[in-house]
């Protein structure tokens, strides 16, 4: 090492004096007094800085272990239960269902385990954003290190391309751009200044500061670094987001509740049949345990975690097909009970694609239509396409001559090179039919004074090769006012310029959320082949003013209007500024867009009042992340279920704390992928609503299938228990439920995980959180359900009695009843509210039909196989046997259908 001495001075910093300065508002002189470092840092001044601040780079979270992770998947009461079904039928000798069983709570435990832990990759993710090496400027010279070494004090020089790799206080910028989208989700990267801003002011508006993980879009800078590793920005929302916990979804809510309940219920019932039986069955105590394990394993539904994995698996193939990636299955299903969508502005509401909307030239306006950068639109006047007019025509001149930008088109997607709202332009004179190519051909430009901050216009100098010379002008509208003393009129003649007029114009079009630029011409000397920018300070002629808007995707606007009928409240969250939010909010047909509140109004409330906020506003503007998870855990406390768009690295704490976290991939940072659930390929959000309407399905089929698999382990246990009770032989032993159970009952469940949507179902309210999958209806159902199925099971038992007097044919014939009344009440349970007897509802759909075949050929196997019937106690059946399992079948889906049209005509009648 060399250089002089360390400082005594630098074991005075503290790391935590570092992170509560207001480095923004404090002049750059003043910061490298605060810090000690008045001049470059030696390398040893450095070397104590590092042992005593730290590196620069973010704390590694502790990795959960494998066994750990294992651990809290077993801390699932239906694996419990499920492991209890394992114990009982390996002790009652079934090793081949206890193997089934095992294999189901086995699939359920590796789901759980591969998806454990994805959102804590978001960390690992946010580190990789940190930029490996820095150009640094020591007491000794320039140098190129590893970023990790940084301390705060060095001097950093930035260039384009560069990622920023600390925090830094600017003190010297020449046309200084940095790409600030990952922390602050605006679209355009932001000019950068050394001059200090107040000590409160939003992040996106600290334009004296460089941030770390930031992209350097244009230009050169200089500056101190003031924070490193944990005390950055970046840092702040890795900590965040480490901190922050994941949700539990409703549908694991709901299942753990139905797992307990139904647990207790089988475990008390079994207790008290056992002694009922032990009063009045006259049963051996070994034969009426046995049986009471028998009705333990007919009260379990041991295919409902099958259903459950295979229903969401379909609705995670189902959201690949409409462009979003689902990474944690239990997903799917909350889609379904979103009440709230919080979603970021720029790329998902609207296209991220700067475009001129509006245009005012020779005292009219003129409206532009079309999107983004494709060529098709015009510019109209009065909703009709505008008149020649030669002030617009040189206007447009001017739009794409002073211009450096191009635009490309690839794959049927403009490409842009250069600035954005450069490319708007050209597009807008494209629009009012100006020839871009052959007016770069005719008009070559000669000399140009790039676009500075200091100065804030641009200037391009042209000749027509005809002996014309013309300076074309862009900038900021109050900097171009002044350098003019004429406007072109409508005739495109110079008059005399009229500073209020313009001043309420310019107003009106930023009050609308656009980003207003001024457009003029200086006339030139004959021959002029250079620009002097004190020379261009006067004399110009303005030409008009135009405003751009990164403008909503027309199908957003169409998606809100349905999330609206759906009863699905849309709010934005944006870091972009208050009016440009509410402008486009308006447009995009949100509620409540009159009243727009700030990062600032959040801050000054408590947490009650947040909530109110949060309860009535519908859009927030210059948030940071902190607001953003507030917000987001407002909303939950109010009982909705909030689903969080974003793409940035600062999106990513409320991503992982919402409900659904719903992350952009094209656009996307690493870290906001890493901390969501569900991923959109194409960043649009009539993919969300998509994926809520999928969601509402898949758990509208959930519910089919348990309204179809418990009436199934109902009639079982009412038979065993009304057996049992009355001293009966048991009419279907514990393995042929068994078989019922995890065979045909799952074969046939599986079918209803395919039915498409409901007519109305994007009409429906959200669902309660907390509300039960067996509520009113389907209780009643499966109630109603059981004792049908009790009724067959006992008849076709009785029948067989009689008529053969013989037990095993007695029981085949009623697992073979069971099984037909479950194949004709599946075509019941695919319309819980409509007539099933139509010609849709008995075609069924393909898979139905092929459910129905496989089912048929699996009773055929279980009937008339001898390994079958070895192994089940099973025997063949006469033609007049089979006969009554299908009428008993007939006879399930005549009287729900009576039952559901006595229930329609009910509630018809009540209005």
């Amino acid at each position: 090492m060399t250089g002089s001495p360390p400082s005594s001075d630098s074991a005075a910093l503290e790391p935590g004096s570092l992170l509560s300065e207001h480095w923004q508002a404090v002049p750059a002189a003043e910061a490298r007094e605060r810090l000690k470092a008045e001049h470059p840092l030696s390398n040893a001044e450095a070397a104590e800085r590092l042992v005593t601040l730290g590196y620069n780079r973010l704390p590694e979270a502790a990795a959960s272990g494998p066994l750990a992770r294992l651990g809290r998947q077993l801390k699932n009461f239906l694996i419990y239960v499920l492991m209890t079904a394992v114990v009982i039928t390996g002790a009652l000798g079934h090793w081949v269902d206890a193997g089934v069983i095992l294999a189901v709570v086995v699939i359920q435990t590796l789901v759980g385990f591969l998806q454990e832990g994805r959102a804590e990759q978001a960390l690992s993710a946010i580190r990789h954003m940190l930029a490996p090496k820095a150009r640094v400027v020591r007491r000794d010279g320039q140098h190129q290190v590893d970023a990790a070494e940084l301390v705060p004090g060095d001097t950093i020089l930035l260039e384009p391309g560069d990622r920023v790799p600390a925090d830094i206080r600017l003190e010297k910028c020449h046309n200084l751009k940095i790409e600030e989208a990952i922390l602050t989700g605006e679209s355009e990267a932001v000019d950068k200044t050394t001059e200090p801003v107040e000590a409160e002011a939003a992040l996106g508006d600290q334009t004296g500061m460089a941030f770390s993980g930031t992209m350097v879009a244009t230009g050169t800078g200089r500056g101190v670094v003031v924070r490193t590793g944990a005390s950055t920005e970046i840092g702040r929302i890795s900590g965040l987001l480490a901190s922050t916990t994941t949700l539990k979804t409703p549908l694991l809510e709901q299942m753990d509740r139905f797992a307990r309940v139904l647990s207790i219920i089988v475990i008390l019932t079994g207790v008290a049949i056992f002694f009922g039986g032990l009063a009045f069955s006259g049963l051996e105590f070994r034969e009426l345990f046995m049986a009471v394990v028998g009705l333990t394993v007919a009260a379990i539904p041991e295919g409902l975690p099958a259903i459950l994995t295979i229903t969401l698996a379909i609705g995670v193939r189902q959201m690949a097909r409409r462009k979003a990636v689902v990474r944690r299955m239990p997903v799917i299903e909350t889609l379904g009970a979103v009440s709230v969508i919080c979603s970021d502005k720029t790329g998902t509401l609207t296209r991220n694609e700067m475009m001129v909307t509006a245009a005012v030239a020779g005292g009219q306006r003129f409206d532009v239509t079309g999107e983004g950068y494709s060529f098709e639109g015009a510019v109209c006047r009065n909703d009709a396409p505008a008149d020649a007019s030669p002030v617009l025509a040189e206007m447009a001149r001017a739009a794409a001559l002073c211009n450096d930008a191009s635009i490309s088109h690839r794959d049927g997607r403009a490409v842009i090179h250069g600035d954005p709202m450069e490319a708007a332009l050209k597009v807008f004179a494209s629009k009012a039919e100006f020839d871009v190519e052959a007016s770069a051909r005719d008009w070559p430009r000669v000399d140009e004074v790039p676009f500075d901050t200091n100065i804030r216009f641009m200037a391009t100098l042209h000749h027509d090769h005809h002996g014309h010379e013309v300076a074309y002008l862009k900038g900021a509208p109050e900097r171009i006012l002044r350098m003019c003393s004429h406007q072109l009129s409508d005739n495109g003649e110079p008059v005399e310029l009229d500073h209020p007029v313009w001043d309420g114009i310019i107003a009106g079009m930023a009050s609308e959320g656009l980003r207003v630029l001024a457009i003029a011409r200086r006339p030139v000397t004959a021959g002029s082949r250079e620009l002097v920018v004190e020379e261009l300070e006067q004399g110009a002629e303005l030409l008009g003013v135009v405003g751009l808007l990164d403008p909503p995707r027309q199908e957003a606007i169409r998606a809100i209007e349905e999330c609206h009928s759906a009863g699905i409240r849309v709010k934005m969250i944006t870091g972009d500024h208050a009016l440009t939010a509410g402008a486009i909010a308006r447009k995009l047909g949100l509620r409540n867009t009159d009243k727009v509140l700030t990062g600032k109004d959040l801050d000054a409330m408590d947490e009650q009042q947040l909530q109110q906020a949060a309860g009535e506003v519908d859009v927030f503007a210059r948030t940071s992340p902190e607001h953003k998870l507030r917000l987001v855990a407002a909303l939950q406390a109010l009982h909705g279920v909030v689903a969080m768009t974003g793409d940035g690295v600062n999106d990513a704490p409320a991503l992982k704390r919402a409900d659904v976290g719903i992350a952009m991939g094209v656009k996307g940072s690493e870290a906001a992928r890493e901390a969501s659930s569900v991923v959109l390929l194409d960043d649009n959000f009539a993919s969300i609503v998509a994926a809520v309407r999928e969601g509402r399905t898949v758990y509208t089929n959930l519910r089919k299938g348990i309204a179809f698999m418990l009436p199934i382990n109902g009639g079982e246990s009412i038979s065993l228990i009304t057996a049992l009770l009355l001293g009966l032989a048991l009419p279907i032993s514990a393995l042929q439920i068994l078989w019922v159970n995890m065979v045909s009952s799952v074969v046939l469940a599986m079918t209803l995980a395919f039915e498409p949507p409901e007519p109305g179902v994007m009409a429906q309210p959200p669902r309660p959180r907390d509300e039960s999958l067996l509520r009113g209806f389907v209780v009643w159902r499966v109630v109603f359900v059981s004792l049908l199925f009790l009724a067959g099971i006992f008849g076709a038992w009785f029948w067989a009695m009689y008529n053969y007097d013989d037990a095993v044919v007695a029981s085949t014939l009623a697992v073979n009843t069971l099984v037909a009344m479950e194949v004709f009440y599946l075509f019941a349970v695919r319309y819980l509210d409509t007539p099933s007897i139509t010609l849709r509802g008995v075609l069924g759909t393909p898979v139905v039909l092929l459910a129905v075949f496989a089912v048929i050929v699996l009773q055929s196997l279980f009937t008339w196989v001898p390994w079958f019937q070895g192994t089940f106690a099973s025997t063949a059946l006469s033609p007049e046997a089979l006969g009554f399992a299908v009428l008993a079948g007939v006879a399930v889906l005549v009287l729900l259908e009576l039952e559901t049209a006595i229930r329609r005509r009910f509630r018809a009648a009540r209005g």
